[in-house]
């Protein structure tokens, strides 16, 4: 009997390991025989709370600028966090013109973050509220969008010294509205449609471009206060309609152009002018007396050109001499006064054709150059002085120098922003 007993308990011993084996193996491979806990609900983001419904619209419009963004040096979208957008680093917000108790973000100033991107499409232009955007010392590059005509606060654009392509962006041909205008310092070419100058633009600068073309006829219409045309390839002669500028211009800059032509009588009426740069292009003729009108005048760089002739006695008569530069041109007199500001240091008259002073060109430079037939249109008005002018020898008088900033001279340094 014990026998058998013992068989009976050996078999039951095996059929219970035959049928407890599959859930062994399977703890096993599990590694975990313990009951499985139930899964947990996935995590929800924190909700953002913005402090208006115009500010949420615009988040994931700059969320996605950020995102094509190739370079942060100075790590600026590290602050680009979060719904507090009045707070980002370059991001401006105030209460827009049609709800004054919204809150909108109302500028944006990139200035000198030296970030990069392929393109500002999709950015600038879908914010509804903006009024400025500047952008001076970044490497963006791309195109101007045609939509960013569709802003309709916007009235300064700034996206100088970046590397923007392509033709003039005539999206801003829109804005009539738009009074500050600055593109210096990329790589625009072709021509400046005229139309520009109908804008109501109070700062227009062009300079350091490729633009090529003759300077617009319609230049006069401009009621901007600042002009830059530097560092072009413009070409042609001063459109005489500058003189309709003559209760607004302050500061002009043609230097390093390709101008040809005389100088037109019509300067004289720029009356509000304090700078007026044209040097090194291929200006030719007599200065108009005219010139002696320019009552405000404290900067004039006429030099590197081919002006010949004699310096009016009226021009260096004016008050307010900064600096008048005629050097490298072929100029044959000088009078008392302009005598005086030379000793002064204020008119620089070198490499000219004044063989009786010092550091001129030479003789045989001079007399190749007068071999050359030259002529001027309306000759007889180069003497005329469209205003009343006081005998210049009635009242010398010692040059009273400033020390004003100019603001176009300034538009000339790539990274300063203005």
């Amino acid at each position: 009997m014990e026998n058998i007993a013992t068989s009976k308990i050996k078999h039951l011993n095996y059929y219970a390991f035959i049928y407890f084996l599959p859930c062994y193996l399977l703890c096993v491979m599990c590694h975990d025989c313990s009951p499985s806990p139930s899964p947990s609900p996935p995590l929800v983001p924190e909700a953002l709370t913005f402090l208006d419904q115009r500010l949420a619209a615009i988040y994931p419009i700059i969320q996605t600028f950020k995102n094509t963004i190739t370079s942060d040096p100075f790590n600026i979208t590290s602050t680009w966090i979060g719904s507090d957008i009045c707070k980002y680093k370059g991001f401006y917000c105030g209460h827009p013109p049609d709800n004054l108790t919204a809150i909108a973000l109302a500028s944006i100033d990139f200035n000198g973050f030296e970030l990069a991107a392929p393109t500002l499409d999709g950015f600038i232009d879908q914010l509804p509220d903006l009024s400025l955007f500047h952008a001076n010392s970044n490497k963006f590059s791309g195109t101007i969008s045609p939509k960013l005509a569709q802003l309709p606060y916007l009235y300064e654009l700034d996206i100088s010294n970046n590397k923007f392509s392509g033709t003039f962006p005539v999206a801003i041909l829109g804005k009539n509205d738009l009074s500050f205008l600055d593109i210096r310092f990329n790589f625009f070419t072709g021509s400046v449609p005229p139309q520009v100058f109908m804008q109501t633009l109070d700062v227009l600068f062009l300079n350091n471009n490729n633009f090529m073309q003759k300077l617009p006829q319609n230049l006069g219409s401009t009621p901007a206060l600042y002009l830059t045309f530097a560092n072009n390839k413009f070409t042609g002669s001063i459109p005489r309609s500058i003189g309709k500028l003559s209760s607004t211009l302050i500061e002009v800059l043609f230097l390093n152009n390709l101008l040809t032509g005389c100088l037109p009588y019509e300067l004289g009426f720029l009356r509000e002018a304090r700078v007026f740069d044209a040097s090194n292009n291929r200006l030719t003729g007599p200065l108009p007396c005219s010139l002696g009108c320019l009552e405000k005048i404290e900067r004039l760089n006429l030099s590197g050109n081919l002006l010949y002739g004699q310096v009016p006695e009226v021009l260096c008569a004016l008050d307010n001499w900064v600096n008048l530069s005629l050097s490298n041109n072929y100029f044959t007199r000088v009078g008392p006064l302009c005598r005086k500001l030379i000793k002064n240091g204020v008119l620089d008259i070198n490499r000219n054709c004044i063989h009786y002073l010092p550091d001129q060109r030479s003789t045989h430079e001079c007399a190749l150059f007068f071999l050359q037939p030259r002529f001027c249109f309306y000759p007889s008005w180069y003497n005329f002085i469209p205003c009343s002018k006081v005998s210049p020898w009635s009242h010398p008088h010692a040059p009273s120098r400033t020390n004003s900033s100019s603001v176009a001279y300034n538009a000339l340094v790539r990274n300063r922003s203005l």
